[in-house]
């Protein structure tokens, strides 16, 4: 049959066109790698100024974590440093107040020794001169331990009474001028350094009231 140049026929019918067949070869492409065991890598969409501030990031907790890790290191380091110095201190310090108490005790032994010289003096009869003697030389020896230890004798007789360096026992008419003034010791008190060990006992002078009218 006679055609034209579009391929129609004298009655202007064109003959079927013939179906078209579209192959997706990237479907046959994934299948084909899928097959292989080979994945096909997913493209980076993230822009560069993302991964830096990523690799920064990153970086920074890496150096924060080598920060923390050196830091307790160090602490650890200085507790057991400061253990072992408080530790060093302490057996110091006791080894101090234990040679402090030999040197102590030491100053006592002359004591002991003229106690005893003076008992058996008076045990064999000797004469009071004798006894008193030694019982001098007991005290002398005594304050001398006492003065070595740092330990001193508080000054009352003569003084004006303090109640925080005196205990008045007792109280003595006087005149007025001695009203108030420590006239008599019955016992010693004693302080070391700022600490007070013992107040003074003492005996007070008090004006009466009479001897007060007359001065006034």
């Amino acid at each position: 049959m006679a055609r034209d140049f579009f391929g129609r026929d004298h009655k202007g019918r064109r003959d079927e066109e013939p179906e078209i067949r579209v192959t997706d070869r990237r479907r046959i492409l994934v299948d084909d790698d899928e097959s292989d065991g080979n994945a096909v890598e997913t493209p980076n969409l993230k822009p560069s100024y993302v991964e830096e501030l990523e690799a920064r990031a990153n970086a920074a907790e890496q150096k924060t974590l080598e920060v923390q890790a050196r830091f307790e290191q160090l602490r650890k380091q200085l507790q057991s440093e400061t253990d072992a110095t408080r530790q060093r201190l302490n057996r110091a310090a006791d080894e101090r107040a234990q040679r402090e108490k030999a040197d102590f005790i030491a100053g006592l032994l002359p004591v002991l020794d003229n106690l005893q010289r003076a008992t058996d003096a008076a045990g064999a009869g000797s004469s009071p001169e004798v006894i008193a003697e030694g019982v001098s030389r007991t005290a002398s020896s005594f304050e001398s331990a006492l003065a070595a230890a740092g330990v001193e004798p508080i000054e009352a007789v003569g003084e004006m009474f303090d109640p925080e360096l005196h205990d008045a026992v007792e109280t003595v008419e006087v005149s007025p001028e001695d009203e108030g003034r420590v006239v008599a010791e019955h016992a010693r008190g004693y302080k070391i350094g700022d600490r007070l060990l013992r107040p003074a006992r003492v005996k007070v002078g008090r004006a009466t009231d009479k001897a007060r009218q007359a001065v006034e």
